[in-house]
């Protein structure tokens, strides 16, 4: 199918061929016509696969028919909300890419900064309004904010917002918009929690779920070191030194385990901050920034906070912990190798997590280099606890392995955290 095939009006198709955009992707492709329907929507979908312009074009579209050259006052008719503020302001740069050769009109709020012109641009009047759960309540509190003319209400990585905290804030937002509204919902997954949520809002809305990725990129160089659970940081501490990593992000399974990771790195003098959903928009925001200037060298993140992060040329991407569910893996070394660079992916993997790889393996279908020159193996276990790869490569490498393993075991007695 052909962007030019979803009847999208020409100012919108000039926009998205200027983008590149030939072929909708799959969730745009069902998406699209069911938004431009009129019917509610449940999106299923990672971020990646083109989810925002799913949402995006079809309501501008909306909007131009309504609004079209019209010089009455503006009023906001569509309202996206999202949980981060990196999101929210790739968002609104989505929506200024795709309208602009209509006259919509669209403002991007978040909290961390001054609300003083963002209250100036909502006093001219806006017709789409992008912003995060906090400050949006925040700004209709004081009389800024009037929800009562919203044609389309938009519930984006609604996964995250749960994990956040901000379901009383969704609730709350929700209630203010009127009862005929259109209600888009957008979320990675689809836990039970999340599905309750989805019922609560929508009304006999249509299903989309779009298949997670199971490909890697093959400029992606993968590596996996099998390694006991207590050794991760003195591996990672290994690697980061020894082959002088820098611009590496490090995904770690829990918050606690994130702030665990930057505390032992930060002793040993290697910069590195921490990004996850404990952390105030701005704290995540100025981290952000820092490792983009590269006043850091590491950052460790959770798989929902690494979802506001847009960062090109990324190089290196290490798994601490490897994630339960193999598309994630997927993703997580996806932010390597884009654009035709090369890039590293990096995985820790401790007997509990076995199960994991194997699930992974899978999935991805790449034999994934095993790496045994270090010094943190799994410690001696039935044959049957040790991965084929890991029993295949160590039998190649013999007593040499056996000795370089006993010498270096030595100098690393004493623990760097």
């Amino acid at each position: 199918m052909l962007f030019e095939e979803l009847s999208l009006s020409k100012s919108i198709q000039k926009a998205v061929f200027e983008e590149g955009y030939l072929n909708p992707t799959p969730i745009q492709e069902q998406s699209i016509p069911i938004v431009l329907s009129g019917r509610d929507l449940i999106g299923c979908a990672q971020t990646g696969t083109g989810k925002t312009a799913a949402f995006a074009i079809p309501i501008i579209h909306q909007l131009h028919r309504i609004v079209g050259s019209s010089k009455k006052a503006k009023q906001i008719r569509a309202l996206v909300v999202t949980p981060t503020r990196e999101l929210a302001v790739q968002i609104g740069q989505s929506f200024e890419t795709y309208a602009k050769y209509t006259n919509l009109t669209q403002l991007t709020i978040f909290g961390g900064v001054s609300q003083n012109p963002q209250v100036d641009t909502l006093k001219n009047g806006i017709d789409i309004l992008i912003a995060t759960p906090g400050r949006l309540l925040d700004l209709h509190k004081q009389g800024f904010i009037d929800l009562d003319h919203l044609h389309t209400l938009v519930l984006d990585e609604a996964d995250q917002m749960l994990d956040m905290g901000f379901v009383n804030d969704v609730k709350k937002i929700v209630k203010l918009t009127p009862k005929n509204r259109q209600t888009l919902f957008f979320s990675a997954t689809m836990p039970i929690a999340i599905r309750e949520l989805a019922e609560m809002f929508l009304t006999d809305p249509e299903t989309v779920t779009v298949s997670p990725v199971s490909s890697t990129a093959e400029n992606v160089e993968q590596r996996v070191y099998f390694v006991e659970k207590g050794e991760k940081r003195n591996l990672l501490y290994h690697l980061i030194k020894n082959e002088n990593l820098t611009d590496v992000l490090v995904f770690s399974r829990t918050k606690h385990g994130a702030d665990n990771v930057v505390k032992a790195l930060r002793k040993n003098n290697i910069p590195a901050e921490a990004i996850h959903g404990d952390k105030s928009q701005n704290a995540r925001q100025r981290v952000l920034d820092a490792f983009k200037n590269k006043e850091i060298g590491v950052l460790v993140a959770t798989d929902i906070a690494a979802r506001g992060i847009d960062i090109d040329q990324l190089p290196v991407v290490i798994n601490f912990d490897l994630p339960n569910i193999p598309e994630t893996y997927v993703h997580r070394i996806g932010r390597t190798g884009r654009a035709g660079n090369g890039g590293i992916a990096i995985s820790f993997c401790s007997k509990d997590e076995h199960t994991y790889w194997k699930e992974i393996q899978k999935l991805i279908k790449v034999d994934v280099k095993t790496v045994n020159d270090h010094s943190f193996h799994w410690h001696s276990g039935s044959p049957e606890s040790a991965p084929a790869s890991q029993q295949k490569n160590s039998n190649r490498s013999g007593g040499a392995h056996k000795s370089r393993k006993s010498a270096t075991s030595k100098q690393n007695k004493k623990r760097w955290y």
